[in-house]
């Protein structure tokens, strides 16, 4: 399937490791030109590097995303290689808290970094898509958003408020030829998810190998329909399609891509 992204530029933030490098690196080979973001300049030069020797076209934009001025700074960026027409806003953050030690100020830090962050880049680039007539904002979600669990309650209220944040953009879009959507990932075999899973496999009685390790992982912790977890490749997908102009006639949807973790017919 052609997804028609040649001629069209994309921010994929927070993408210089994960599902935004996983993203981008899609995103590219489909043909968009692609901005990579991060904090870390070397972490970031080095997937725009990957993108362009596998024959795509990738800049660079390097700050942080939780301040005013940080974002100010990767939205001129950005723009100085040319227009934006698809923000793909995943740059997030989670701490592994309780109710207990989630303070108030850990909250409003994860609301800066995972909610606000988006906000500021919304506000920077979508305007001017409005202005063409085009455009695809995505906001990276979570099955956590609609059913939490006890356990880090504000990473989890965060991700309620991007998935609320995008259906209410869709509907002020309304008629403009931009739209708004949510990718929900369930639990995705990245680097630090792999690192976690074999440091905790011993106290769970899962086995050695990775297979007995993700097959116990998947009974115990996060189970679903298919009986593995996903992988970055599998979200870079989904954003994909919804980049595309074969997701013209989908605002304000969830695409939720989780091997079926959250049970609901919605």
């Amino acid at each position: 399937m052609d997804m028609h992204l040649t001629g069209k530029r994309a921010l994929v933030t927070g993408s210089s490791a994960g599902l935004g490098e996983a993203t981008a690196k899609m995103l590219a080979a489909e043909g968009a030109a692609v901005v990579v973001h991060g904090r870390d300049a070397a972490r970031a030069n080095a997937v725009a590097k990957e993108i362009r020797e596998a024959g795509g076209r990738a800049d660079v934009a390097i700050g942080d995303l939780a301040n005013d001025e940080g974002a100010d700074t990767v939205a001129n960026q950005a723009l100085a290689g040319g227009d934006i027409d698809i923000l793909v806003n995943n740059a997030g953050h989670y701490h592994h808290l309780d109710w207990h030690s989630a303070t108030p100020d850990i909250w409003a830090e994860t609301y800066q970094i995972n909610v606000l962050s988006g906000v500021r880049m919304i506000q920077q680039l979508v305007p001017a898509m409005v202005k063409r007539g085009w455009g695809r904002v995505i906001q990276i979600g979570g099955g956590l958003a609609s059913q939490p669990i006890p356990m880090q309650p504000d990473y989890e209220a965060s991700l309620a408020a991007r998935h609320n944040l995008a259906v209410s953009l869709a509907r002020r879009l309304k008629d403009t030829g931009v739209t708004s959507n949510i990718v929900s990932p369930g639990a995705i075999l990245v680097p630090a998810v792999k690192d976690l899973l074999e440091k905790i496999a011993p106290s769970h009685g899962w086995g050695d190998s990775w297979d007995e390790i993700e097959r116990g992982c998947v009974n115990d912790m996060v189970p679903n329909d298919i009986g593995r977890l996903g992988r970055p490749e599998e979200i870079a997908g989904a954003v994909t399609y919804l980049a595309s102009v074969h997701a013209g006639y989908i605002s304000g949807a969830t695409l939720r891509v989780d091997g079926g973790t959250v049970r609901s017919v919605n």
